[in-house]
């Protein structure tokens, strides 16, 4: 005998990952980690240190929308590593990422009110922004897969406004009173996206 409840070769896999690529907007939430660094400007006990010196921000990723609404995707935004540049570098590229989509700001656009929603007035700032992301796929420390975020979806992008919706002012305004995000600053749409470089993810150095 051979049927559908007998057979199951032919059944989907039951993976719990979203796919690579998903377009997604979502809500950041910052898990404290009790670090700080005044010089850096690492203040609130917002970041995390790891025992091999690494710092990060633990972040939570919520799906507001779509098809996978609701879930919930962690990952690190790097800020230090005790070998060198790089990984704090991709930290600020996804955080650069993340205000140009919350605020509706081109990463194109270097006019000075785009350079003031570029900027925060501390880590803190993040906790509860919205925005468009793209998911991706990394590794856990077993090996299995694991969705990531590692880049933000700007107004650049021709899916962009329809996947953010209306600009709605943000937790945590730039560092002006005179900050009113109501209007996103757009440039002319391309078919290519202008993501920021980020990389979310764990390195082994900082497990």
């Amino acid at each position: 005998m051979s049927g559908p409840w007998n057979d199951f070769n032919s059944a989907q896999s039951n993976t719990n990952v979203i796919p690579k690529g998903t377009l997604a907007k979502v809500r950041l939430t910052l898990r404290p980690g009790g670090f700080d660094d005044a010089s850096q400007g690492w203040t609130g006990g917002w970041a995390r240190r790891a025992t091999s010196g690494a710092v990060y921000l633990d972040a939570e990723y919520t799906v507001l929308e779509g098809p996978f609404a609701r879930r919930k995707i962690w990952s690190l935004i790097g800020l230090y590593s005790p070998k060198g540049p790089d990984w704090g570098n991709m930290g600020r590229g996804m955080v650069r990422g993340i205000l140009n989509s919350a605020r509706g700001v081109s990463d194109k656009d270097g006019t000075a009110e785009a350079q003031l929603r570029r900027r925060i007035n501390g880590l803190g700032d993040l906790d509860g922004m919205e925005f468009v992301a793209r998911i991706d796929i990394g590794q856990d420390t077993n090996g299995e897969d694991k969705n990531e975020i590692r880049a933000a979806v700007t107004p650049d992008h021709r899916e962009y406004a329809a996947l953010m919706g209306k600009i709605t002012p943000q937790v945590g305004a730039a560092p002006s009173h005179s900050y009113a995000p109501a209007q996103p600053v757009v440039a002319p749409q391309t078919n290519q996206p202008a993501s920021a470089p980020g990389n979310a993810g764990r390195p082994s150095w900082a497990q």
